[in-house]
């Protein structure tokens, strides 16, 4: 009887809704009305991009009004309806297909024809998430996925040099990419920088950062900093026997600048591999990452994503999803990009939100918070894709010799307020290791130093993969003992710094 009365009220639910969709629809204008379709046939059929949007309309306007009009806006209209358009030009306006009353969602298609055709992300994001951000008529807007049709992909770059390939430069399989972001973020000098390098390195990381915000500043200077970090790597490539990596940031005033700083580091004798570029990617800006994906496709490009929590944090009505932002940055050819802590770290971020992310980048396909998003650009029900779909979970290497199939995988970079006590929290949330791990104070506050916060790092995933508790390895390992006894010293502290960067 339960599921029965459940069942009714859904239908009187549903034809509420239709009914309510029928009024809202007479209530749309002649312009209005060109940019709805709420019977839109075959979205799926290859001449869409799709967005889902958290819409609340503003003023006098009701919900399908709002989404008209954002349809509009970003795509071929504007505020009145012109005499100008023409018969083709009506066939490349968006579409609101589908509204969630309940919700406040609103579903909307892109012919993807309007866009550049150079293969242009800026472009696309000008049009679904520039002007229509700053409209009146919305109190709330907010894209939280987008879809993309196979036979879009492949007019856009995707990514070239992969976490597979790092893993393969590296000889690291089977546990993430350790890495660490140099502390303080900035003040130290290019000596003292490359000397916090070693120290990491020849303790058993892999993989360093810049931070963000490190350029070209007087007391480090950029063309020095490179070059004492060569030698850094060599000594510890040395010692250690195993190859390392620096993440240098590029991002500059200008695009011969940035190029500038690519050279330094291309002609300073670094091993191919073994430096990445790193791009402040909104702040630099998308034609800056797309220009050193073209102009160095056999280096890694590090997307580091600062000012992004302007558009994503949830309690932004205006804006877009994490997820929205990872997608573009895949399609746009990011090797790897910060998706947050999955609420482990510091950083504001759910498991729902930041995982959910990390996923979508990571495989050929992974549901997203809407749509199942495919990056095949072959049909979907080809052998060959489902086989390298099977494959793909599976962890093995894909779409090494047959790119055409589809885009290559984006790596999900993992920072922010982690530390060796952290690290398995989180690969059980992730539920893969598949990713870069960055840790700053994570090892630089361990009481002995960088150096033996890297050993407790490296001892941390030790642990994990022999399967043993953390605090039991820590019995026979002194540097990991030290960094649990630290971090669970200062737990109290930590959560209250954390509390206050999530809030």
């Amino acid at each position: 009887m339960y599921y029965k009365g459940k069942m009714a009220k859904k239908k009187e639910g549903i034809k509420r809704d239709i009914n309510v969709l029928k009024g809202l629809l007479k209530t749309l204008n002649d312009k209005q009305k060109a940019y709805v379709n709420l019977n839109l046939p075959s979205q799926k059929n290859g001449e869409y991009l799709l967005t889902v949007s958290h819409l609340v309309p503003c003023g006098d306007l009701n919900i399908l009004q709002a989404a008209a009009e954002v349809a509009a806006e970003s795509s071929t209209g504007t505020n009145f309806k012109v005499k100008t358009e023409t018969p083709f030009s009506r066939k490349l306006n968006a579409i609101v297909y589908k509204i969630d009353l309940e919700k406040n969602l609103v579903w909307i298609a892109y012919p993807w024809r309007i866009f550049d055709r150079g293969g242009n992300v800026q472009n696309i994001l000008t049009f679904i998430v520039g002007n229509v951000l700053g409209m009146k008529e919305v109190s709330a807007l907010k894209m939280l996925d987008v879809w993309f049709p196979s036979s879009m992909l492949e007019q856009y770059d995707g990514p070239s040099y992969t976490l597979d390939d790092m893993r393969k430069y590296l000889n690291v399989y089977g546990r993430p990419i350790l890495g660490t972001i140099i502390k303080p973020k900035i003040g130290l000098t290019a000596a003292e920088y490359a000397e916090v390098c070693y120290d990491f390195w020849s303790g058993g990381g892999d993989f360093v950062k810049n931070d963000e915000p490190q350029a070209d500043q007087d007391f480090c200077e950029y063309e020095k900093m490179v070059k004492f970090v060569k030698e850094a790597m060599n000594k510890a490539v040395k010692e250690t026997g195993h190859k390392k990596v620096h993440s240098f940031n590029v991002s500059a005033s200008d695009f011969d600048e940035m190029i500038r700083r690519c050279e330094l580091v291309e002609n300073a004798g670094f091993e191919p591999g073994s430096y990445a570029f790193l791009i402040d990617g909104i702040t630099a800006g998308w034609m800056a990452v797309q220009t050193l994906r073209r102009r160095y496709p056999n280096v890694f490009l590090h997307f580091h994503r600062a000012s992004h929590g302007a558009y994503t944090r949830p309690e932004n009505p205006i804006g877009f999803s994490v997820l929205v932002l990872s997608k573009f940055a895949r399609l746009a050819g990011a090797s790897g990009i910060h998706t947050g802590t999955a609420g482990v770290g510091k950083m504001k971020g759910s498991p729902k939100e930041d995982i959910t992310a990390a996923k979508n980048i990571l495989h050929l396909v992974s549901k997203g918070h809407f749509f199942e998003q495919n990056w095949a650009q072959v049909p979907e029900d080809d052998k060959q894709i489902i086989e390298l779909v099977k494959e793909d979970y599976a962890h093995y290497v894909i779409l090494e010799d047959d790119s055409w199939r589809g885009m290559k995988k984006c790596c999900p970079i993992i920072s922010g307020g982690l530390n060796p006590t952290k690290l398995k929290p989180f690969i059980d949330i992730m539920g893969e290791v598949d990713f870069i791990t960055t840790m700053g104070a994570g090892c630089h506050a361990h009481p002995q130093g960088t150096n033996a916060g890297a050993k407790a790092l490296v001892q941390s995933i030790e642990a994990y993969k022999k399967g043993i508790e953390i605090k039991e390895y820590a019995k026979t390992h002194k540097e990991l003992a030290e960094s649990i006894k630290f971090f669970t010293k200062n737990k109290k502290d930590l959560q209250q710094v954390e509390s206050l960067e999530r809030s």
